[in-house]
């Protein structure tokens, strides 16, 4: 192993376990988030420039030969030129370069995965401990805050729900519905002793702090990526049935359950934000009013009853719909329909497929589900693109 490959496996191991920090990017915006960040604004500015000196080593080793694209490279360059267009005839210019900014680092972080995963010694190994004692921290961390109510202004706000460093409880939910289910495989199919170890508490500590989020999206996303693991390490007609059941119980007890951790006002909300979300694509369909440009033009498309203020479409597929219109939408749309055609090309050859390489795209499932009725930023800035190359990554490599 030569120096620079260690230099990849240290500055990997950095970035994925800066994840649960993400969330703190929102602070470098001027739009009034509606919630409560206890990372410091200088540590998130410390953090972005960590991240774009780990992007200066991904191109540095991508350029170095011998070279290979990534199975994804045409519809990830396709959004991120649509991401591009949308911001230079959207509203919010500065704003919106910080989007298109963080999507190509992790579009470059996508590309890295795609490359090294396989072929550095020890990289698959660094990632996944980096992940499990990250997460299982931020689950911790999260747990603790709650139960001594500090910061006071973050319990009050979401109303005693865990949250951590993530902002918001959805956006907690968001980063377990990964993190949960690689855990889980970790832990059943990890070689290494201790890293089972860890990964079965880091799966008990990240189901509490689950449970304590209270986050309906989150709920539903995690059976539904649950269900979808199922189906995937099962046989026989009984694992559609079994799937459906799981979900089914999910909507019960989010339904019965978590209401009384919620404003009910939230319940009402959504229908109005949506359809200002319709307005806004109406009237700017092709491109969008560009990257976190919603916020800024949804006072002027609101509902007369309508909250006064949203800061996006309390949906990932609006959001994006009217962010960076039907061009940006359809690269997306794009982008998952070729990576779900990819993992199933890479996985068919098999009876099943591999443990963690389900279980990874048991969490994409997840994070898709919710982005029904929410947009969550860490699965949209820091964990699906690089997901995406672990899942396929994992699908081909040696488990």
């Amino acid at each position: 192993m030569t120096s620079f490959d260690r230099l990849q496996i240290a500055a990997s191991v950095v970035a994925i376990a800066s994840i649960p920090l993400f969330p703190s990017f929102i602070t470098l915006t001027n739009v009034a988030y509606p919630g409560v960040s206890v990372v410091p604004l200088p540590l998130a500015l410390t953090l972005m420039g960590a991240m774009l000196v780990l992007a200066v080593v991904a191109v540095v080793a991508l350029l170095r030969p011998p070279r290979s694209a990534p199975a994804l490279r045409w519809p990830l360059l396709a959004w991120l030129g649509a991401a591009l267009l949308s911001l230079l005839f959207g509203f919010n210019l500065r704003d919106g370069a910080v989007f298109v900014g963080i999507l190509a680092l992790t579009i470059l972080w996508h590309a890295h995965i795609d490359r090294f995963y396989g072929r550095i010694p020890g990289l698959a190994r660094a990632y996944w401990w980096a992940f499990l004692v990250s997460g299982a921290l931020a689950a911790l961390a999260a747990i603790a805050m709650v139960l001594v109510r500090i910061p006071a202004a973050q319990y009050t706000i979401a109303n005693g729900r865990a949250v951590g460093t993530f902002v918001l409880p959805g956006e907690l939910a968001g980063y377990l519905l990964f993190f949960l289910p690689i855990a889980f495989a970790l832990a059943r199919g990890a070689r290494s002793a201790a890293l089972r170890v860890v990964a079965w508490c880091g799966l008990g500590i990240g189901a509490i702090a689950m449970l304590m989020t209270f986050s309906r999206t989150g709920w539903v996303g995690l059976a539904a990526g649950i269900a979808f693991f199922v189906v995937m390490r099962s046989r026989g007609r009984t694992r559609y049935v079994q799937g459906g059941v799981i979900v089914a119980a999910a909507l019960a007890i989010v339904l019965l359950l978590f209401n009384e951790h919620h404003n009910p006002s939230e319940n009402y909300t959504r229908l109005s934000i949506w359809q200002a979300a319709i307005g806004i694509i109406n009237r700017f369909p092709l491109t969008g009013v560009g990257p976190f440009g919603f916020s800024k033009i949804y006072p002027q498309v609101r509902l007369p009853d309508g909250d006064p203020t949203a800061f996006h479409a309390h949906s990932m597929y609006l959001t994006f719909f009217a962010e960076l219109g039907v061009v940006g939408f359809l690269a997306f749309c794009w982008l998952m329909w070729s990576f779900w055609r990819e993992w199933y090309r890479r996985v068919e050859h098999g009876a099943q497929p591999s443990l963690l390489a389900t279980a990874i795209a048991a969490g994409v499932v997840g994070g898709l589900v919710q982005g029904l009725i929410d947009t969550v930023s860490v699965v949209i800035f820091g964990l699906l693109l690089p997901m995406l190359a672990l899942a396929l990554s994992a699908a081909r490599s040696d488990e």
